[in-house]
């Protein structure tokens, strides 16, 4: 699971789920065609993808559960 925290104010969010299945969204990375890239959350079943979680105007950090 990824969890994604805001390197600027502390801000955090958990477990974001997909809802047409439920399942929860994982971490990944797109590049585009300029070479770039940019984080996303995507659902394991193929479901669709969602630009990752922003706070204080940039991508927030992604920190994996220790569990």
């Amino acid at each position: 699971m990824a969890d994604y925290k805001c390197c600027d104010c502390g801000m955090g969010v958990k477990g974001i789920i997909c809802a047409s299945c439920g399942s929860e969204l994982e971490h990944a990375s797109l590049v585009k065609d300029d070479g770039s890239e940019v984080q996303i959350s995507q659902c394991p079943n193929g479901c669709g993808k969602i630009k990752s979680p922003m706070c204080c105007g940039h991508d927030m950090d992604v920190a994996h559960d220790k569990a």
